[in-house]
């Protein structure tokens, strides 16, 4: 049993590569000798077309004859590419930000939204990069917002303005999985914005208003509720004892005696007053009228 048939994804990706193991053929041999024998005879001036130079950061995918020469791109460094039979495509491997266009979606809970992003990916496989898609950078680009829109798509409005760094992890997770074979590793996803209809941002407005309000008119009916617990402990205790309640006056006039230009009022018991009250009606009573 060939081993390679237990694991048809490897199968599937040499294939997708386009590498074979297959050697160059007799017109292959012969082309490639009829290269070298050109490249001899314009010696020196072949050099400088031969000669490449490739960045530390690109590399360097060299189809001889049609077919990739190797399973691993070439580079940094010089390479040497043969006249006629060669053709070579550089790959940079440096990360690219894929600026994501605002994108109008329907959430699950039937509001229309519109989100953009960006997405952070580098290509860690030339090969696959150049042999795999026509277009590495645009399919990505495409990917990338299809992604988006099926993503937010499922969820609700809550779920997008609370959850959004689980939101571009999940973007993240679908991405690198899909790009694996174009030879893409996404660093990075982020949710730039999360625009919604101005009717609504005043419906939601007013309703945290709404719960705000309702929260602190909780928040004071439990303060008023300790404040007479407080006040209904403290006058149990003041029943206890009479001269507490005396020197709890005198505390209080210490206190407002302390500020300048104030009003002392001293509190007299209520009997008290009703008496000076008598006694002033009385005198007035024996006054005879001299007119």
């Amino acid at each position: 049993m060939d081993p390679r048939a237990s694991s048809p994804e490897k199968l599937d990706k040499e294939n997708l590569v386009g590498i074979k193991n297959k050697g160059l053929g007799v017109c292959g041999w012969i082309l490639l000798f009829l290269s070298f024998l050109l490249m001899v005879i314009t010696f020196p001036i072949s050099i400088w077309m031969c000669l490449k130079i490739i960045k530390e950061y690109e590399r360097a995918v060299v189809f001889r004859l049609g077919r990739i020469q190797a399973d691993k791109a070439k580079g940094p460094g010089l390479i040497l590419i043969l006249p006629c039979i060669d053709v070579f495509v550089k790959v940079d491997l440096r990360t690219v930000t894929c600026n994501i266009p605002p994108q109008e979606i329907l959430t699950r809970d039937s509001v229309t939204t519109q989100v953009d992003g960006v997405v952070y990916y580098r290509i860690y496989s030339a090969v696959s990069a150049v042999a795999n898609v026509n277009d590495v950078h645009q399919a990505t680009f495409l990917l990338a917002q299809t992604t988006l829109r099926n993503v937010l798509g499922t969820r609700t409005l809550s779920q997008i303005l609370a959850g959004r760094e689980e939101i571009a992890h999940s973007i993240q997770t679908l991405l690198d999985d899909a790009t694996e074979l174009w030879g893409i590793r996404v660093a990075r996803v982020e949710i730039k914005d999360v625009r919604i209809p101005v009717q609504l941002q005043r419906s939601m407005a007013a309703e945290a208003e709404a719960t705000r309000e309702a929260r602190a008119k909780v928040l004071a009916a439990e303060g008023e509720m300790n404040a007479s617990k407080a006040l209904k402990s403290a006058s149990m205790v003041l029943a206890e004892s009479p001269a507490a309640l005396q020197l709890r006056y005198l505390q209080t006039l210490a206190t407002v005696a302390t500020e300048k230009n104030s009003t002392i009022v001293f509190p007299l018991p209520i009997n008290m007053l009703e008496g000076i009250d008598g006694i002033t009606y009385d005198n007035h009573k024996k006054v005879p009228n001299r007119a």
